[in-house]
């Protein structure tokens, strides 16, 4: 039985994944919403992270002077820090193909038997969002990344036979915001697991500027500065800015970013002297105002909100957090003197009289 058979008889789904030249190229277009064609192709080129490049460093020059790949890599971290950036990078410094797909898309062992017989010699197997690969996905990846082997079980019962197929050497690179959620076993069988951390302003100032760059953006010192201030210590959210001041830049004022510029375009686009913008807001809004400064259950005010309890806790808590503009309780949410001041409402009574609740 020839793979396509099995395939076909299993129903399997092969992975579609773009060619080197397009997933690679460092000459790629860049237009408005190319976030990928502003990402860095090479470690050297990588701006922060300074311990992680060190690391990766070394393990990517060790296997390209023993000629094999390296071991599996786990990039942890708050959404926008840059490993799906650093996954590209593997592949570029082993001038391999990387193929892409994520844990919410592989729903059975077989779609991931489709993708790991499609992945040639020293290819780069790049899975957002890993820790939700459903439970029966991870066991079949356990020999595929331990030994090169997939086994497969065709059929049912009595009938029920196992099929075992070499599979070439492979570099697995898993992303995800929540490494508490990765089973154990899975998350021993990585060989390097390195956690990403936010970006000071001077690093987001270099990104801003190398982005602009790219861009063919007009951009002052001071006006980069600013954007990076406010970029919430995310080079993704550095680069959505930067594109948004660009386009207040060119309708509203001649085209130069600088630093009077920056703060009106970021004004217009609701992003304040923090970097929060209209749903941070009313998150700080809904505990401080609307419920009296907490605490507040994370399911009540996601429907204050209206966002969903995951995307509080992944992408927007983090950095009120770690602002000191909210505070994670047994009881739920509560605001901290902070957020008073930076709304500008009244403290409740119960907070003058007890400021221990500001502590």
């Amino acid at each position: 039985m020839t793979e396509n058979e099995w395939g076909r008889e299993e129903g399997f789904r092969r992975e579609i994944t773009p060619n080197r030249e397009e997933s690679l190229s460092a000459e790629a277009v860049v237009d408005d919403g190319d976030e990928a064609g502003l990402r860095p192709r090479r470690l050297d080129e990588f701006v922060g992270q300074a311990e992680l490049k060190e690391h990766l460093g070394v393990v990517l020059d060790a296997a390209r002077g023993r000629e094999q790949t390296p071991d599996h890599l786990l990039f942890a971290g708050p959404p926008g820090l840059g490993k799906t950036t650093l996954a590209g990078i593997v592949a570029a410094e082993l001038d391999v193909t990387m193929h892409v797909t994520s844990g919410p898309a592989i729903e059975r062992a077989g779609d991931l038997a489709a993708i790991l017989t499609n992945l040639g010699d020293r290819d780069v197997l790049f899975i957002d969002e890993i820790h939700r690969l459903p439970k029966q996905v991870e066991e079949v990846l356990y020999p595929a990344m331990e030994d090169f082997q997939l086994d497969v079980v065709l059929g049912k019962g009595p009938a029920a036979r196992s099929i075992r197929f070499d599979l070439a050497p492979f570099t697995l690179v898993g992303a995800t915001t929540r490494t508490g959620l990765i089973a154990g076993p899975l998350r021993d069988r990585f060989g390097l697991v390195e956690r990403l951390d936010y970006y000071d302003s001077g690093e987001l100032k270099l990104i801003v500027e190398r982005a602009a760059g790219i861009l063919s953006v007009t951009i002052d010192s001071a006006g980069a500065a600013e954007i990076a201030d406010r970029s919430r210590g995310t080079p993704r959210i550095a680069n959505r800015l930067l594109r948004r001041v660009r386009d207040f830049a060119e309708v509203r004022a001649d085209g130069l970013v600088d630093v009077d510029v920056a703060r009106n375009g970021l004004a217009l686009f609701g992003v304040d002297e923090l970097g929060l913008d209209k749903v941070d807001r009313s998150i700080l809004e809904s505990i401080a105002v609307t419920h009296g400064g907490g605490p507040v259950g994370l399911s009540t005010l996601s429907i204050s909100v209206g966002e969903q309890p995951e995307t509080l806790e992944d992408v927007y808590e983090p950095f009120l957090i770690q602002q000191g503009l909210i505070q994670r309780t047994p009881r739920g949410r509560v605001v901290t003197a902070a957020t008073y001041q930076h709304l500008g409402v009244a403290v409740p009574e119960r907070f003058i009289e007890d400021p221990s609740l500001f502590e």
